[in-house]
């Protein structure tokens, strides 16, 4: 069965890293859970949250340059994506948001000192 982006695979935690793990899945294939993707909270010590010989279920969310899986440990459901979803909006989401509303003051606070000037 070949991965494909979207699947929910199981795999073992076979090495980690200071920047994620790397998990074997029931096919032999070794992935990447990149430290960003083990869950939604700050991760500093991958330790505190994974171990070698740990049973893992994690997301198919990429390749790589060399058609290795990248995998996500906090999108493997589809309730945890609803539940993101449902707490907010993605980083670029918020940033743009941001950027729109600050523009929007900036040009308020320009009207105002324009008129404060006449």
């Amino acid at each position: 069965m070949a991965l494909e982006v979207g699947m929910v695979v199981e795999g073992t935690v076979i090495k980690i890293t200071a920047f994620g793990a790397f998990v074997r899945l029931s096919d032999g294939t070794v992935g990447l859970v990149h430290i960003s993707q083990i869950t939604d909270r700050y991760v500093k010590d991958v330790h505190e949250f994974l171990a070698e010989g740990q049973s893992v279920k994690a997301k198919v969310i990429g390749f790589d340059e060399k058609d290795r899986p990248n995998l996500s440990l906090k999108l493997k459901s589809p309730k945890m994506e609803q539940k993101r979803q449902a707490h907010g909006l993605s980083f670029e989401e918020k940033l743009s948001r941001f950027l729109k509303e600050s523009e929007e003051r900036q040009e308020d606070l320009r009207k105002n000192l324009e008129n404060k000037r006449r």
